[in-house]
């Protein structure tokens, strides 16, 4: 979690720019998974590290924000596998989380199975940033689980299959 809140003035930059340049999708691409129509089933590209701390290459070529992105997702795992991701990723390839579109596993000696689906989606991308967010402005899972379900329930695609958080 410290980790997490040296990161909060770059994720802040991260939230305006994504907000700013209006990434996600509008609602009437919402239900056709806008920029993932490639995706169906495994096209997503992943790389294995040795710890959430060691990005993939698949970043090198990515925005200095895409790769923020992911280093806060890395940290972030406890928050964002509560989370439900709105792209349509869920049906399109399986994705269970937020987590998911960044991070498919963590194993247990700590390698980090990265997925690149995060790289291409605005969606992801935002419910990241504002999850992450709001658990530095000391909310809880639950009320972060809540507002992520409240901001995207209407124009986006059908949630993932997330539980909700205890």
């Amino acid at each position: 979690m410290k980790q997490l809140k040296r990161m909060k003035p770059l994720l802040a930059l991260v939230l305006l720019a994504s907000i700013a340049t209006a990434c996600a999708p509008k609602p009437e691409a919402a239900t056709s998974h806008a920029g993932h129509e490639q995706h169906q089933g495994s096209g997503d590209i992943q790389e294995t590290t040795a710890s959430a701390t060691v990005l993939p290459k698949f970043l090198d070529k990515q925005s200095e924000e895409i790769r923020l992105v992911y280093q806060a997702a890395g940290q972030a795992t406890e928050i964002l596998k509560w989370m439900p991701c709105y792209c349509g990723c869920g049906d399109s390839v399986g994705h269970q989380s937020n987590m998911n579109c960044f991070i498919q596993e963590v194993k247990p000696g700590g390698s980090v199975v990265w997925d690149d689906h995060g790289t291409r989606c605005g969606v992801c991308l935002q419910i990241a940033v504002k999850s992450i967010k709001l658990t530095q402005d000391g909310k809880s899972l639950r009320e972060i689980r809540q507002t992520i379900d409240q901001t995207y329930k209407q124009g986006y695609a059908k949630p993932t299959p997330t539980p909700m958080p205890t």
